[in-house]
């Protein structure tokens, strides 16, 4: 059985403007949205690719949450247990 790269939700907060075009290059990043001095995204597997992008900006805060894989439970797909 091959195990899937996990999947995470991450929020960062910057001190200023977010580095969005560098996080959206970066490999392993999807879905990425900028809001004022906020950046939402979704980082497969690594973290080190969406990291380097964030060189050189000033973070104040970050977050994240793991994505529930698809057709879990978790992920709304299936019986509550």
């Amino acid at each position: 059985m091959t195990e899937e790269p996990l999947i995470r939700r991450v929020e960062v907060s910057f001190a200023g403007a977010t580095p969005s075009q560098q996080v959206e290059r970066a490999f392993g990043v999807s879905d990425v949205e900028a809001d004022g001095s906020t950046l939402r995204c979704l980082v497969c597997g690594s973290f080190q690719p969406f990291l380097e992008a964030l060189r050189g900006h000033e973070v104040i805060g970050f977050d994240f949450s793991p994505v529930p894989a698809e057709g879990t439970a978790e992920a709304g797909d299936g019986p509550d247990r």
